[in-house]
């Protein structure tokens, strides 16, 4: 596997774990480690979709990255 490859794999495999322990009822969308999880995989996703030169996703991600982000600076500032 290569080193694009495995950004993208780590990145989305981050993601899916966080989803999963919010579907189980683990981690609610509340929760600090949820939001800096998603921020986290979202990033890696976002450095991913920069080496492939994918533009739409790019913005999904990078969406998605700064809303997670808004949520953790959030809690740190509680």
């Amino acid at each position: 596997m290569d080193t694009t490859t495995l950004i993208g794999v780590v990145g989305a495999g981050i993601i899916l774990v966080f989803f999963v322990l919010n579907q189980t009822k683990v981690l609610d969308i509340d929760n600090f480690w949820y939001d800096l999880g998603n921020t986290v995989g979202s990033g890696l996703l976002v450095y991913y979709a920069v080496l492939l030169g994918s533009i739409p996703f790019i913005i999904l991600n990078v969406v998605w990255m700064l809303f997670s982000l808004k949520d953790v600076v959030q809690s740190l500032r509680k």
